[in-house]
C-alpha cells in the first residue's frame, strides 16, 4: 500500500482546531424528522451531529508505525500493524487485545474464514499467511510475486480473493481455496497494482481500484471480461465500498479529496463529494445508507444517502492525525453496532483503537 507522506502544516491546524472544538462535530442539518430505535421523535439535526459516538478505546502499547487493513470473525477483530511487523488479535466483546501474531513482515490485508476457521494475512514482501484460527499457529504460507495486499473472502465459493502484484505485468486479482489452502488457477491480470476491491454477492461482478491507471477495472468472474471506467481528473484512488441494493459504488480519491460515486450499471459517475484528505478506508452502512470515510488529516466524514444519486455531507468527526485506518462490519448484535479506527502512535502517546458506537 502506497503512503502519502509529508502532511502539511495546514492539516495540523485544522487538527489543532478540531481538538479546541472538543467532541463537537459539524454537520448539515435536514428539515426531515426522524425516529429513534424506541418511536420517540427525533430529529435529522440530532442524529448528523453525533451518528458517530466516542465509546470506547483499547491501547495498543508497544505498536510502532501505521496500520493497514482490519477484518472479524468470531467474535474478534484483526487489524495489520503493518509497521510493527504483527497483527494485533482484540476481543469485540471485552475490548482487549488477546493475542498478537508476529513473524509477518508488513502485513497488509486480513481476512477470515469462519468455514475453515482460518485467518489470512496479506505481506508487503509477497507472501499469503494462513493461520489456525483458534491457536493462531502458523499452518502454510503462499507466493505472490510483487506482493499481496487486499484481501476478500467469499463465503459462498470458500475463497480468498487476494489483490496481488506491484505493475503492468504483476497485478492481478488471484484466488486461493480457504479449504485446501491451495492457490487456484482463478486469476485475472489487470495491468496494475490493486488497491481497494470488492466483491458482489449476489452478482459476477469484482470492482478494482487501479491508481496507477487512474481507472476502476469490473472483473465478470462468469466471463473473465474485464471492463474499465477512467477516472478523468481524479487521482489516487485507493479505498472502495460497494452498495450493491443501490448499483452504486463509492472509490475514496486523495487527489483532490474527493468520495466518487459510480453507476455500477453504467460506470458513469453520479456524485462527486469533497472529502476528507488522506483517506485509506471507506465503509458503506446499508442500515443506515451512510458511508463512513476515515482520514489521515484527522476527521471521519459521515455521508448521507438522500437517494441513489444524491448524497449529502452528514457530519465531519474529529479523530486524530493519522488516523485513516478503519474496520466497519455492521450491526454484531443488539446495542453492538461498533466502527473501528486504528490511531498510530505519536509523539508520546501509545497507538490504539478507538471505538465509536453509531447511532441510529
Amino acid at each position: 500500500m502506497k503512503t502519502v507522506c509529508n502532511i502539511c502544516i495546514g492539516l495540523t491546524l485544522i487538527f489543532a482546531f478540531a481538538m479546541l472544538g472538543g467532541a463537537q462535530q459539524s454537520a448539515k442539518e435536514s428539515s426531515t424528522p426522524t425516529k429513534s430505535s424506541a418511536g420517540s421523535p427525533k430529529s435529522a439535526a440530532t442524529v448528523s451531529e453525533r451518528p458517530l459516538i466516542l465509546s470506547g478505546s483499547i491501547p495498543m502499547e508497544g505498536v510502532k508505525g501505521r496500520f493497514d487493513h482490519f477484518a472479524s470473525g468470531q467474535g474478534q477483530v484483526f487489524v495489520s500493524a503493518l509497521g510493527n511487523n504483527t497483527v494485533e488479535v482484540i476481543s469485540i466483546f471485552g475490548g482487549t487485545v488477546e493475542h498478537t501474531i508476529t513473524g509477518v513482515p508488513g502485513p497488509q490485508g486480513v481476512a477470515f474464514s469462519p468455514e475453515a476457521n482460518k485467518l489470512f494475512v496479506a505481506s508487503v514482501k509477497g507472501k499469503l499467511y494462513i493461520y489456525d484460527g483458534a491457536s493462531f499457529n502458523l499452518i502454510t504460507t503462499i507466493d505472490f510475486q510483487g506482493g499481496a495486499d487486499n484481501l476478500r473472502y467469499d463465503a459462498a465459493t470458500k475463497r480468498v480473493y487476494v489483490g496481488c502484484g506491484d505493475g503492468e505485468k504483476t497485478g492481478a486479482i488471484a484466488t486461493v481455496d480457504a479449504m485446501t489452502n491451495q492457490r487456484l488457477g482463478e486469476e485475472y491480470k489487470i495491468g496494475g497494482e490493486p488497491e481497494s476491491f470488492q466483491l458482489e454477492k449476489s452478482g459476477p461482478n469484482i470492482y478494482v481500484n487501479i491508481p496507477d491507471l487512474k481507472q476502476i477495472a469490473v472483473i465478470n468472474r462468469n466471463t473473465k471480461a474485464i471492463t474499465r471506467w477512467p477516472l478523468t481528473g481524479l487521482l489516487m484512488n485507493f479505498p472502495m465500498a460497494l452498495d450493491e441494493a443501490d448499483h452504486r459504488l463509492f472509490a475514496g480519491i486523495r487527489e483532490p479529496p474527493r468520495l466518487a460515486v459510480l453507476d455500477t450499471a453504467s460506470g458513469h459517475t453520479v456524485a462527486l463529494l469533497p472529502s476528507v484528505a488522506d483517506s485509506d478506508d471507506l465503509y458503506f452502512d446499508a442500515e443506515h445508507k451512510r458511508v463512513y470515510m476515515p482520514g489521515g488529516e484527522g476527521f471521519i466524514y459521515v455521508f448521507q444517502l438522500n437517494d441513489p444519486d444524491h448524497y449529502q455531507l452528514l457530519a465531519k468527526v474529529p479523530t486524530a492525525l493519522g488516523g485513516r485506518t478503519a474496520g466497519y462490519f455492521g450491526r454484531q448484535g443488539k446495542g453492538m453496532h461498533r466502527f473501528f479506527l486504528a490511531i498510530p502512535a505519536r509523539g508520546g502517546q501509545s497507538a490504539e483503537v478507538r471505538i465509536y458506537t453509531i447511532q441510529d
